[in-house]
């Protein structure tokens, strides 16, 4: 579901929907949280796409969510999100976050280093009106660890 940018911003601010939105993006995290697969794609539209967008990598459909979720939960068991920013509007959400967790599992390709990381990342939750569900997550870093690929000398130097 991909709806256009000005169709995106000439929607209305209801506050059945605002609420309807922040209810879903309430529900969501505590599903992540709990590590609870089901609760987590009962929040996403069927089509959803899950991209780490500087990578290019997606995983599409509940098929794909739970690809993504199983082998994300399975490289950092000990994920943490420390919520800093959020914006909530028809068009969905837009969370920014300090991710904490340890590497304890291959990602993306890339072997566990058993190290600890901490990341800013922003996520937009896109809403599908529609379906009255999320319809994926688009997740940018700040550095490279997430994304199958060690950081370089230059960004581990302080």
């Amino acid at each position: 579901m991909d709806i256009p940018i000005r169709q995106r911003l000439a929607m209305d601010v209801l506050p059945e929907q605002y609420q309807a939105i922040r209810s879903l993006w309430i529900a969501h995290s505590k599903a992540e949280d709990g590590r609870d697969l089901q609760g987590l794609i009962d929040t996403l539209s069927e089509d959803c796409v899950y991209e780490l967008v500087p990578s290019g990598h997606r995983w599409e459909g509940h098929e794909g969510a739970r690809r993504f979720y199983t082998e994300f939960l399975s490289a950092f068991p000990d994920v943490h999100f420390d919520l800093t920013d959020i914006v909530i509007g028809p068009q969905g959400v837009i969370e920014v976050a300090t991710l904490t967790g340890t590497f304890r599992g291959p990602w993306l390709g890339t072997p566990p280093t058993g190290e600890p990381i901490s990341e800013t990342i922003v996520i937009t939750f896109p809403w599908n009106p529609e379906a009255q569900r999320f319809a994926g997550e688009r997740v940018v870093v700040a550095s490279r660890s997430l994304l199958g690929a060690a950081p370089t000398a230059a960004e581990t130097a302080g």
